[in-house]
């Protein structure tokens, strides 16, 4: 009897070595920034802690373009689908085929109030057909980050660039006057200009670039002033590159740049942080209507959402963490922190920390950022805008900007470029 009640303990014993790793339950998540892993690590403590779960979430981290890559094979094949991923809304469009690979999150977000909580321009990029299939995590609102200490030498003033017809008069007498560059720009911000002016890239009906006069009059004005020398492409033709922040902005090549909140609090802190104190920012400037009215001082650019995957066992788990990732206090004061992006969270904007004078550039970019957040134009999300905007970027607005191709040249080849993908209408 004492040999089989031994048997028996050694068993129960074996058996409990194998099944206690796996009580706790892991909820992977695949994230396009690798700045964002330690964060979304703590998120996952927290959030066990908070809920007093027995979860673990696993996260990976991939480039912005390596993870929608990953994830489409994952999705095609069936196999190793990731319960939650974190998409940029540029890829978003990807995935909107007719059976997109995303749960359908409307009566979720709607039941726990971030219908109303979260900026509704950011609601809307991850909503198509009338269903929300992410949640935004950050404003992204854009900004201009100028040289303080270059303004003051060179006696220009943030208000005296309140619109592009400023900038163009401004730049060319900087130019005139000391032989200097005023602004760094490429690609990338076509389609922030376009809304800036009231269209887009789509029209809700799907139509390609419905106002395409206004798009010949953005690429026409820019390609003036590149050739001038007032806002000039850098030598890499990205404002994104590492080289561009050691190179034009650290010897003052150019004294300001467009960017979204997070270029601020990522980039400039992470490739130029010996320019502490020297950077500032303001609103965008923008044009005037037919009544001589200011346009939107801003628009969004990119920004990470968060979505469920249909091949997820444990959505409604996914959900739970989801949920406390969004409406958390100290989640969204953390992102803003540790140098991630400002909320997309209208709650979270009264904390003090969001709103502290930022140590980098001297002046509280919550204050500026959520003064600017009401005038944020809308996006008209399509399934083709991922192929639209690098179109744009890679192959035209750098060509324009260059003088390698006219402006009514390059909207023609850029119609004829989506009409030949067998995607336009």
């Amino acid at each position: 009897m004492k040999s089989i009640k031994s048997y028996f303990y050694l068993f129960v014993i074996a058996v409990l070595s194998v099944v206690s790793p796996l009580s706790a339950k892991e909820l992977v998540i695949w994230i396009s920034s690798f700045q964002d892993q330690v964060y979304y690590e703590q998120m996952g403590e927290l959030y066990a802690k908070s809920r007093k779960k027995d979860v673990t979430i696993n996260v990976k981290a991939y480039g912005f373009r390596e993870m929608p890559d990953k994830l489409g094979v994952a999705i095609r094949s069936g196999q190793g689908i990731p319960d939650m991923v974190q998409l940029d809304e540029t890829f978003f469009g990807v995935f909107l085929n007719e059976d997109s690979p995303f749960v359908d999150l409307t009566k979720k977000v709607k039941k726990s109030g971030l219908s109303k909580d979260l900026h509704p321009r950011r609601l809307e990029v991850f909503t198509y057909n009338g269903k929300v299939m992410g949640v935004p995590q950050s404003l992204s609102a854009m900004v201009l980050y100028y040289r303080k200490d270059l303004f003051e030498e060179f006696d220009i003033k943030p208000s005296d660039l309140k619109t592009w017809a400023d900038v163009a008069e401004v730049g060319a007498e900087l130019q005139e006057d000391q032989g200097q560059r005023l602004m760094a720009l490429d690609g990338t911000l076509f389609d922030v200009f376009l809304r800036q002016k009231g269209t887009d890239l789509f029209d809700k009906k799907g139509n390609f670039l419905p106002d395409e006069e206004k798009a010949l009059e953005v690429l026409e004005e820019f390609a003036e002033m590149s050739a001038a020398q007032i806002t000039v492409m850098p030598d890499r033709g990205s404002i994104f590159d590492p080289v561009f922040f050691s190179g034009d902005l650290e010897t003052g090549e150019v004294l300001c740049v467009p960017g979204a909140d997070w270029y601020g609090l990522d980039l400039f802190q992470q490739f130029a942080p010996g320019m502490k104190g020297l950077w500032g920012m303001m609103p965008l400037p923008t044009w005037r209507n037919e009544k001589g009215e200011l346009g939107p001082r801003t628009a969004t650019f990119a920004g990470q959402g968060l979505m469920i995957c249909k091949g997820s066992k444990k959505r409604e788990e996914s959900w739970d963490f989801i949920e406390f990732v969004m409406k958390n206090k100290e989640a969204n004061a953390e992102r803003f922190l540790q140098g991630n992006s400002f909320p997309a969270y209208q709650p979270s904007w009264k904390d003090e920390r969001l709103l502290a004078k930022h140590e980098y550039f001297e002046q509280s970019i919550g204050e500026l950022l959520i003064q600017l957040a009401k005038e944020i134009p809308p996006v008209v999300v399509d399934p083709r805008r991922p192929q639209a905007i690098f179109l744009m970027q890679e192959n035209y607005f750098g060509s324009v900007m260059f003088g390698a191709l006219s402006p009514k040249d390059a909207i023609k080849q850029y119609k004829d470029a989506m009409k030949n993908s067998g995607r336009d209408r």
